[in-house]
């Protein structure tokens, strides 16, 4: 179910981000030639006008084939060569270039959007002005590797909705409350009782603190925070979902700097990185914990894509971009072998670290 889940958001992730593509070169009279639903070897497929719609085997993406994106000498100077990509004004193929990083960044604000209409988990204190969060619960954030927590059984999301032992209960449970009740009682057995994803049974676990290496005080090993549902009306819901959008993309835009930075300086570790593998797992916790959990997370990713595509890499949508720059400035075009080439060993490349943080996902399983 999870592999299943994750491939349905992927296919409509990257269909949108085609679709812009596929929409503006429309717009602008540039030929489109083929829109992929998934990846060859093609099923079967179906031409309305002069473009044909395959229904492809690897239901993990799709694809635009937009004439003249890659250069040849029909594309250049062929029969139709006035409606080829590469002969349209510079603006227009950076609008095009532009248009699916636009269609994930629009699509993550509508689901963001859609997360406050339907209550989205928010912690306390960052609640929307105005609006009271709603079934404020204590949350466990994560859990440390070896921890008591973990081999108790407690999990990142996890309520937690009752905390005693044989001689005490902990009757007002927020992180700070805990904390203290933990170092009260260290060397001794705590009893947490805790909800999971959407199921209202009340599951309990014994756990005997240990002591912080840190800073000396006993402790399970998880970071917690209170968290409530926020929910808005409908133009409120789509403010502060674009609000959300752009806080995103910075705090995005930043990790990403950060881990290119880090790896040039050679201090890199792919620990951070997840591949399909990981985020399989990662859209399974997120299904069980609800529906507006999977949405936001979609947008998550959603935003992630746009941001990707952006970095100045050839095959990237970033690095056609940057092509583009390269020719502005100089006042010519790059010589086409070039270009292709480029395109080429930078998929290429794409493919290759792809496959590397893959390998790392499966890993980290064992």
């Amino acid at each position: 179910m999870n592999i299943f889940i994750f491939i349905i958001i992927l296919l409509v992730l990257v269909l949108v981000h085609e679709f812009g593509h596929f929409f503006t070169a429309k717009k602008f009279g540039i030929r489109v030639d083929e829109f992929g639903f998934g990846f060859p070897p093609k099923l079967f497929s179906k031409k309305y006008g002069e473009t044909e719609y395959s229904f492809n085997l690897l239901p993990i993406g799709g694809f635009v084939k937009i004439f003249g994106e890659n250069i040849t000498e029909e594309s250049i100077s062929g029969v139709d060569s006035s409606r080829s990509f590469v002969n349209k004004p510079r603006w227009q193929q950076a609008i095009v270039l532009l248009a699916g990083v636009m269609a994930n960044f629009l699509l993550a604000w509508f689901l963001f959007s859609f997360s406050f209409m339907s209550g989205l988990p928010t912690s306390a204190g960052n609640e929307v002005k105005g609006y009271e969060l709603e079934n404020v619960n204590l949350v466990v954030v994560s859990v440390i590797s070896d921890s008591p927590a973990e081999k108790a059984g407690l999990k990142s999301g996890d309520k937690i909705v009752s905390v005693k032992n044989e001689n005490d209960v902990l009757n007002d449970i927020n992180p700070d409350s805990l904390r203290s009740f933990v170092i009260t009682h260290s060397g001794k057995e705590v009893e947490f009782g805790y909800l999971r994803g959407k199921s209202d049974i009340i599951n309990n676990i014994k756990v005997i603190p240990v002591v912080n290496a840190k800073n000396d005080n006993p402790s399970i090993g998880i970071a917690m925070d209170m968290i409530g549902t926020a929910k808005l009306p409908f133009f409120r819901a789509f403010w502060e979902g674009l609000k959300l959008d752009i806080e995103v993309t910075k705090s995005t835009v930043l990790g990403l700097y950060t881990l290119i930075k880090e790896g040039l300086m050679g201090k890199g570790s792919f620990s951070s990185v997840t591949g399909p593998v990981g985020m399989v797992g990662i859209v399974g916790d997120a299904y069980e914990f609800g529906f507006v959990y999977l949405m936001s997370f979609a947008a998550l990713i959603s935003v992630n894509l746009a941001i990707i595509n952006l970095v100045p890499f050839p095959a990237l949508d970033g690095g056609r971009l940057l092509f583009l720059l390269i020719e502005k400035i100089k006042g010519s075009s790059i010589n086409p072998k070039f270009a292709n080439t480029a395109n080429m060993v930078g998929f290429a490349i794409l493919i290759i670290l792809m496959l590397f943080v893959t390998y790392h996902d499966v890993v980290k399983l064992f």
